[in-house]
């Protein structure tokens, strides 16, 4: 049963940057695609990034993009979240997680499609 394990948050002033990342354990990670959601008090669960198994795609939450880079080391079994130019909005808990399926090339927004989450990581942006 593959794990992850997040690390990286903190707290930021308003136009810093965090960088964020997610370890797994196991053999069960090159082959899936990962991403990475968070969830902010009172709100639902929100997709943030999200790249395919190989890498070779790469997806963003309208919110975050051009500010965020996702990126992912399958020889290491970690995937990032490099966060630049924050803002208090992006306060909130980040959760790495895996995709319940092998091999798809392809990035899903959808929380349902994740089956393996992190315990998340706080991330604080003051203004």
């Amino acid at each position: 049963q593959v794990q992850l394990v997040e690390s990286g948050g903190g707290l930021v002033q308003a136009g810093g940057s965090l960088r964020l990342s997610c370890a797994a354990s196991g053999r069960s990670f090159s082959n899936y695609a990962m991403a990475w959601f968070r969830q902010a008090p009172g709100k639902e669960r929100e997709f943030v990034a999200g790249t395919s198994w190989s890498g070779g795609s790469t997806y963003y939450g309208d919110s975050v993009q051009g500010r965020f880079t996702i990126s992912r080391d399958n020889a290491k079994n970690t995937v990032h979240l490099q966060m630049n130019s924050l803002k208090p909005e992006d306060t909130a808990i980040y959760y790495c997680a895996r995709d319940a399926a092998p091999g798809r090339d392809v990035v899903h927004f959808s929380q349902y499609a994740y089956d393996v989450w992190g315990q998340g990581t706080q991330v604080t942006v003051s203004s």
